[in-house]
């Protein structure tokens, strides 16, 4: 009950801890982590991106070497968040990094007691942000299900594509059980749509659908697709940095005003689709 207790007044002290989900790859899942992260953290805010995806994409997009410390050391006790806390070109946004080696702690956690909260037991020793973004892997295994257990809520980021829709009934089906079983608190930031080309009927059909049947959870700010946004993670910098003055910095600096103002309120969608 202590701990449970000193966990609960942790998160309290964190104003906002967004986890970027979605199982299906390929949707600007990344892409979103870091220049929402970086937009929110240039405004002024403190801002901490955990890059929990064995991929280490996030990562490498900020310029963090391979070989770093990270995640993996985090979730398997060798070492704390100060540790692992690496800085940025920005100075209000520190990354905890990934790296291959995470791939394993899905099995090594498989036999660990309240393995689905390791991450948040994990991160009661770490110094307070203003924002905390999680960048997930492309699947709903042990690694999300942390990320999912230590945030207020979550961002789904959505290509603007048919198979995209029939993913984002099963993953809203699935933050249902993870709020059932894990964490009570969870709520859906909302529904982000990347990559989008107004020039195409089928990006505007499934916007359409999007509007129709998840209205609730559909966010004004819409990624467009941009070269830029694509060319950026290759130079190891968010888009701000890289391309201050294109389309894709602009969507993204108006998705950060948009969480900001979101989380002044502190109105998100509970996953019936009320406001919460």
């Amino acid at each position: 009950m202590l701990i449970s207790h000193l966990l609960s007044r942790f998160l309290d002290a964190m104003s906002k801890v967004i986890s970027i989900a979605n199982q299906k790859g390929g949707v600007g899942k990344t892409t979103t982590a870091i220049n929402l992260a970086a937009s929110i953290a240039i405004s002024g805010k403190k801002v901490l991106l955990i890059d929990i995806d064995p991929q280490g994409n996030a990562s490498s997009g900020l310029g963090i070497a391979e070989d770093t410390k990270g995640v993996y050391e985090l979730m398997m006790g060798e070492a704390n968040v100060e540790e692992v806390t690496c800085s940025t070109e920005i100075e209000t946004l520190k990354i905890i990094p990934s790296r291959v080696d995470l791939t394993g702690a899905e099995i090594e956690l498989v036999t660990r007691e309240s393995r689905e909260t390791v991450l948040k037991q994990e991160l009661t020793h770490m110094k307070e942000y203003e924002f905390v973004v999680i960048d997930c892997p492309p699947s709903l295994g042990l690694l999300t299900l942390n990320a999912l257990a230590v945030s207020n809520s979550v961002l789904i980021p959505m290509q603007c594509e048919y198979y995209a829709l029939q993913g984002l009934s099963h993953l809203l089906k699935t933050l249902k059980l993870v709020k059932k079983s894990i964490n009570p608190d969870l709520k859906v930031e909302g529904i982000l749509l990347t990559m989008f080309d107004s020039r195409t009927l089928l990006a505007t059909q499934v916007k359409d659908q999007v509007q129709k049947y998840f209205s609730d959870f559909l966010l004004k700010s819409v990624i467009p697709r941009n070269v830029r946004l694509s060319e950026a993670p290759s130079h190891g910098k968010p888009i701000m940095l890289y391309a201050g003055r294109s389309r894709g910095a602009d969507s993204y600096v108006e998705l950060a005003k948009e969480i900001i103002s979101r989380s002044k309120t502190e109105t998100k969608i509970s996953l019936t689709g009320s406001a919460a």
